[in-house]
């Protein structure tokens, strides 16, 4: 049974090439373009097992988009990888405290990616 992973960024490229990377180690891939997007997304899908987002996005960022993930308890253990071009020390202590499992900085490397997000699914 496959795993099914949420990718949530503004950046058509992004959602594009991390859904083709998840999908090459056989993940089953919903996209979305913002926070608002993201949790429709995830309400309407039958199972998420991980979600990867962005931080910087319109409508709804991506720290505002944990939080709501993560303040019910229906979606409280599911792991979330933050993908973003901010990569100062404020930023991964901000993502990590409002509970994002792992903080990578764009651009990842898809190898590492993959190994990271393989061992968060355990």
């Amino acid at each position: 049974m496959s795993k099914t992973i949420l990718i949530v960024d503004d950046s058509k490229t992004v959602r594009n090439l991390v859904a083709f990377i998840m999908k090459k180690e056989g993940f089953k891939v919903v996209t979305a373009e913002d926070g608002l997007d993201g949790l429709e997304k995830l309400y309407s899908a039958e199972k998420i097992d991980l979600i990867v987002s962005d931080i910087n996005m319109p409508r709804m960022d991506g720290f505002t988009f944990i939080k709501s993930v993560r303040e019910q308890e229906a979606y409280r253990d599911i792991p979330i990888v933050v993908l973003s071009t901010e990569g100062q020390e404020k930023d991964i202590q901000a993502g990590m405290s409002i509970g994002a499992n792992l903080y990578m900085v764009k651009p990842a490397q898809p190898d590492k990616m993959v190994k990271n997000i393989k061992m968060l699914l355990g």
